[in-house]
């Protein structure tokens, strides 16, 4: 089979000796959509799959302690572009654990590389990712009642994994085979048997270095910069560097993925940060707040090009989300939700919502990869810190029952979050464990008439393993919803999505939504959320768990 192409800019093309099973472009070679909605409220052509959705709700108000409901119904019309557009993938850090791990997987699926391990053969495959290796429930076959179930990637069109064309930057300039077998993640005989074809991505894009934003050990690590401090001269560079990406491949759509280190918090300052205007002309004066990140977003969304950041820092300031707001572009994130985390959203939920009061919840883990060396500087494990912290708030907030409520200030004004579980996060370098992560969590909770439980749960997991799937999704998924329009009873033309996907919420330890609305951490709302709106798109109603043909005579 021959070799993958590869030119100077560092990223690679498939190998279009591949086409014939996996299309290069998906429009080439489209099969016909597996599900085929016959109702009146779906339409296809060429083009367009167009639905219509009635979005049910209820405004709530008190009074005298009796809740007053009012039913509501939006009439919604969906348009979705049925042809996913030839996508790519840029990542900067792509030489770091997440990025060698991301590519040599998908070139491993690509050319259908088997290895051996201690406990066998072992073929590629796409497990931990929601789309590629979870269903959706559509309904019941007639006369049997037997539930129906489909792959998540099959409810809309969406780019296959193996099609990326893949890219990105990083401050190390080793060529990406040598990245990959540094990283220590891969089964050794899948690294000797991926090298060659990671060989051929090259090197790295050369990146921005601030070492005021991420942690001082890393700058062995920091080769292969883009030259100077003028940060308006560097967005230009990164601005150039996506316009070529996407040109060499002819790429319509490219997704911009940071997946780098985590940076330290940025400072809010109003005049520097606050605003579209200010963000650009503090990139033009060379703000010292104006961190790495935010310079990749803004370089995104001024090529109208989505962005999502995978780590914790607040890379979303307000001047990046006026910015897309203005220029229409999408922007998704923080912070990758791979394990510990995301246990933690299913695990507090159940014990909130079965009644039981947790009290305190004690997270520990160590890692020894790079970011857990990053994250061994205070500052940085700050920015972590955080976006671990809140993952409980929403559950706490929705059972007043068991937490007292925040007490009223003046004009109406909560002081305080009110009673809340003591949360502690503590994160440790051990050099020694490399990529696999111990974390161990302690639920100590009120039970019955002053009783206590104690629920300890340990974790062993390889880190990047669980997280590359997260990146192909949230990738995938950015591609679907810039593909999504709708309009309502007040928008006569067909719209964007807002620019703040949150939809990728369920991928995210502290998801970003739209300025003024509440944040969903619970997984199992943000999964159902993905899964009605996907549905959505075609039509269907989302799953009816009430099962009333089951319950009535």
């Amino acid at each position: 089979m021959a070799p993958n192409t590869s030119n100077s800019s560092g990223y690679n093309t498939p190998d279009s000796s591949l086409e014939s099973v996996l299309p290069i472009h998906p429009t080439a070679a489209r099969r016909p959509h597996a599900i085929v909605v016959q109702s009146e409220n779906t339409s296809y052509t060429d083009d367009y799959i167009t639905a219509q959705y009635q979005n049910r709700g209820a405004d709530v108000t008190v009074s005298n302690g009796q809740y007053i409901i009012n039913p509501t119904v939006q009439n919604v019309q969906f348009r979705t572009k049925r042809a996913p557009a030839k996508t790519g993938l840029m990542m900067i850090g792509i030489g770091g654990n997440n990025g060698t791990t991301l590519c040599s997987t998908i070139l491993a699926n690509r050319h259908n590389i088997i290895w051996h391990t201690k406990n066998g053969v072992q073929q590629p495959n796409y497990i931990g990712s929601l789309l590629r290796a979870s269903t959706v429930r559509i309904g019941t076959e007639p006369g049997t009642g037997k539930e129906v179930h489909v792959p998540v990637s099959d409810v809309l069109p969406m780019v296959h994994p193996n099609d990326l064309v893949l890219g990105g930057w990083d401050i190390s300039g080793m060529r990406m085979d040598k990245a990959m077998f540094r990283a220590k993640v891969l089964d050794y005989d899948l690294q000797r048997q991926v090298a060659p074809h990671m060989e051929l991505l090259g090197s790295p894009l050369p990146s921005i270095y601030y070492p005021d934003f991420i942690a001082a050990n890393q700058e062995a690590r920091a080769d292969n910069l883009i030259p100077g401090t003028d940060k308006q001269a560097h967005l230009e560079h990164i601005r150039a560097d996506i316009r070529r990406f996407k040109q060499d491949n002819e790429l319509d759509r490219a997704v911009i993925f940071w997946t780098a280190n985590t940076e330290r918090y940025s400072d809010i300052i109003p005049g520097v940060n606050d605003t579209a205007d200010n963000l650009l002309a503090a990139i033009k004066s060379s703000h010292s707040e104006v961190s790495p990140s935010t310079l990749f977003a803004v370089a995104a969304i001024l090529e109208g090009e989505p962005f999502v950041n995978g780590a914790p820092q607040n890379t979303f300031v307000p001047g990046v989300i006026d910015l897309a707001e203005r220029h229409k572009s999408f922007i998704g994130g923080d912070d990758l939700k791979s394990g510990q985390t995301k246990l933690k959203s299913v695990f507090a939920e159940f014990l909130v919502n079965a009644g039981i009061k947790p009290l305190s919840i004690a997270s520990y883990n160590h890692l020894g990869n790079n970011d857990g060396h990053n994250l061994s500087a205070e500052r940085q494990f700050k920015s972590k810190e955080i976006s671990k912290s809140s993952v409980v708030d929403d559950m706490v907030n929705a059972n007043r029952l068991l937490f007292k409520a925040p007490e009223i200030g003046e004009k109406g004004v909560p002081v305080g979050k009110g009673e809340h579980p003591d949360h502690i996060v503590v994160i440790k370098y051990v050099p020694a464990v490399g990529d696999s992560k111990r974390a161990i969590d302690e639920y100590y909770s009120e039970i019955f008439c002053g009783g206590r439980s104690t629920i300890n749960i340990f974790n062993e997991c390889e880190d990047s393993l669980l997280a590359t799937p997260l990146i192909l999704d949230l990738t995938i998924l950015t591609e679907l919803l810039t593909r999504v329009q709708y309009r309502n009873d007040t928008n006569a033309e067909f719209s964007p999505l807002y620019s703040v996907l949150s939809l990728l919420s369920y991928m995210l330890k502290a998801p970003l939504v739209k300025p003024g609305t509440e944040v969903v951490n619970s997984l199992n709302r943000q999964r159902n959320a993905l899964e009605a709106f996907l549905k959505a798109c075609i039509g269907l109603e989302n799953n009816n768990d009430l099962l009333l043909e089951t319950r009535i005579w």
